[in-house]
This record gives structure tokens, C-alpha cells and sequence, in this order.
């Protein structure tokens, strides 16, 4: 089958790919549960139309738990306590498995002191942020989460890759209205982004990328191994250095050309990543809160259009219409991300015959 996320390709049952991620991650050592955990987050991305961060990454993450030195059965880990506040150790874990862990602590917590934040260290690369801040959403919180990053980016005027793109995600819980869900880097794409335009052989858009000489560019393969541009120029780049401050130093997990580079790597178990949830009902009354915000939310749909535009969105609601239509008709994923699939699986020797969509 066709699917929109490129001219060839195939959408697949969320079910039959979540039962062959599984098999892959528990193969290389996850338990049960790691393995459904990684499995999930990364197809909520592919569900939500967030390919960069979905199942392309599975060869990426299965070479981290083999050979790159990613513990496959870190247990992260409470290492200072102090109610409110708590800094977790990853256990060189993946970061889902590490960010999972604290969000599901932040929240737990901040029903007893209204606000709770977690500092992580000792974790990897913790794919989407917006898969730990929405976990706050059903207990009538707002969650916040955010990550370092490899260095990928330069400071405004800058020609050196000494930031990283140092995401920020927020969910805001709505009534009747889907809630707002904000999940971005600080730059002007993500790297898995222009990976997916490289897969598809597009150019990409002006103004998200420099080629390693400092010029601008919109070869995908260039921007690879070159440089992302901050959004709103040094604005960008000022957030991007606050979230990986955030992201590193509260905890001591490594901070921007620690991390590692593009060219070497990361350096297993040196990531680190903030969360935080907020009890509405500290706050507010919940109902008269999330009543608000769902008049926020029609103040823009209903705010005047500009031409050509046939609706005014909230952070959130693309992604979050886009996994109705991708749970029912199947996640679309293009050839190449098929084939990585593919091999990878075989290469741990997990038997593919029974999905019939990864066939080459």
C-alpha cells in the first residue's frame, strides 16, 4: 500500500509493529516491559506524524544496546530525595526507559506538593520530550520535559557546533477540546527530520541548516554533517543553551560538547534530561481552568485567517488528529525506514516472515 508519508511504502497495523519492536528490544536484553515502553514512544511518534523520532531510530537504538554501550537493563534509580525535588540516575538505560520512570515520579509526587521536578543523568537519547509530558495530562496536570542534545548547532553568528538543539515540551490539559501539546527543538528542524528528507530525496526548506563551512544549505546529506540553525537567531539559541543547562547541570549528567559529536558519537550514558509536573488543582479549580484554556483554543480557531489558509491550529491538535487517522488506517512508514527495519531485525536474528509489509 501507498502511504502519505512517502510515494512508496506501506502503512502498518500498530499492533503487528509494536509485537516486532518488542521481539527486537527484548532480544537484546530489555525486559518485557522496557521493550513495550521503547516500542510505544516510538510509534506515538509515527502515529502522530513525528516520523523523525519514530521507528527509523530502531537500528540506531538496537546498535546503541549492543555495541555502542547503552545498558539494555538499567534500572534507573532515586539517587537525592527531597520530596519535591529528586535527581534520578539513568543507569546508562535508554532515556525513555530513564524519562518514563521520572515523570511517573514528578506526577506521583506533585499530588501531595502541587509541583514536583525530576533531574536525570546517566541516560541516552529519550526520543520525543512531548510522550513524558503528556503522561501528566490524565491527572489534570501540566507536564514540561526537556533534553540535551548532541552539539548540532552554533550560537547566533557562530560557525562552531556547540549547542545542542535542546528541545522544550509542554501539555496543557484542555476540557472539551484536545489539550495543547507543545514539542520542539530550538532549532529550525530536528536532525531526524532532515534524515527523513534525505530519505525521501527532498531539498530542505531555506534556512534550516548550514553546510560544514558555515553556508547555508538545502542538501539534506550537507546539513548531516554541517550545522542546524537556531530559530529566531539568537532568541533560538539563548533557549537551546537554557534547556541543556537544565537538562545537565542540575543533575551533573554532561553538558554540549560533552555529549559527544556527530562525527564520533554519543558518549553512552552521559545524557540528561529535566521533567516537572504542576497539579491544577493547586492552582485552580480544574474544571474552571480547562475551560479556559478550551476558550483560548477556539479564540484562535475562529480568529481571522489570513489567505489561502484554511485553519488556524493549536500546538498539539495536527499531532494529535493525525493518530485517529494513523490508528485506523495503519502507520505509514516509507521504504527505507522498511528496510532498516528489515535488516536490523535479522541481523538479531528475529524471524520477519509473519510481517509481510517488511518484505524487500
Amino acid at each position: 500500500m501507498t502511504s502519505d508519508y512517502t510515494s512508496t511504502g506501506a502503512r502498518v497495523a500498530r499492533n503487528e509493529l509494536q509485537s516486532l519492536l518488542e521481539s527486537m528490544f527484548q532480544s537484546i536484553g530489555m525486559t518485557d516491559g522496557d521493550a513495550t515502553l521503547l516500542s510505544d514512544s516510538l510509534i506515538v511518534a509515527d502515529l502522530s506524524g513525528t516520523h523523525s523520532h519514530g521507528v527509523l531510530r530502531v537500528p540506531e537504538y538496537v546498535k546503541k544496546m549492543t555495541t555502542d554501550g547503552v545498558n539494555p537493563a538499567g534500572r534507573p534509580q532515586i539517587i537525592k530525595d527531597r520530596g519535591s525535588t529528586m535527581v534520578i540516575d539513568g543507569d546508562n538505560a535508554m532515556g525513555q526507559i530513564a524519562c518514563t520512570f521520572a515523570m511517573q515520579q514528578v506526577i506521583a509526587r506533585a499530588r501531595d506538593t502541587d509541583i514536583a521536578a525530576a533531574a536525570i543523568r546517566g541516560s541516552n537519547h529519550c526520543g520525543a520530550c512531548g510522550y513524558y509530558a503528556e503522561m501528566a495530562l490524565p491527572e489534570n496536570m501540566i507536564g514540561i520535559a526537556t533534553t540535551n542534545a548532541l552539539p548540532t548547532m552554533a550560537p547566533e553568528g557562530g560557525a562552531d557546533p556547540i549547542l545542542g538543539i535542546d528541545p522544550l515540551a509542554v501539555a496543557i490539559p484542555a476540557g472539551k477540546e484536545h489539550p495543547i501539546s507543545y514539542d520542539a527543538a530550538f532549532s529550525g528542524t530536528a536532525h531526524g527530520k532532515i534524515r527523513v528528507y534525505e530519505q525521501k530525496g527532498l531539498s530542505l526548506p531555506e534556512g534550516w541548516a548550514l553546510d560544514g563551512d558555515g553556508v547555508p544549505t538545502t542538501d539534506p546529506s550537507a546539513a548531516i554533517s554541517g550545522l542546524l540553525l537556531p530559530i529566531g537567531g539568537f532568541k533560538g539559541a539563548s533557549m537551546a543553551m537554557i534547556m541543556g543547562i537544565l537538562s545537565s547541570m542540575l543533575s551533573g549528567a554532561a553538558y554540549g560538547t560533552e555529549l559527544g559529536t556527530m562525527v564520533d558519537g554519543p558518549i553512552a550514558g552521559q545524557d540528561g534530561q529535566f521533567v516537572m509536573a504542576l497539579n491544577v488543582a493547586s492552582f485552580v479549580d480544574v474544571d474552571e481552568f480547562k475551560s479556559r484554556v478550551d476558550a483560548a483554543i477556539r479564540q484562535v480557531h475562529e480568529s481571522r485567517r489570513a489567505p489561502g489558509v484554511e485553519r488556524v491550529w493549536v500546538a498539539g491538535e495536527r499531532e494529535f488528529e493525525t493518530r485517529v487517522i494513523n490508528s485506523e488506517r495503519g502507520i505509514p512508514l516509507n521504504d527505507v525506514t522498511l528496510r532498516d527495519i528489515r535488516l536490523s531485525a535479522e541481523e538479531q536474528g528475529i524471524d520477519t516472515s509473519p510481517y509481510g509489509w517488511l518484505a524487500a
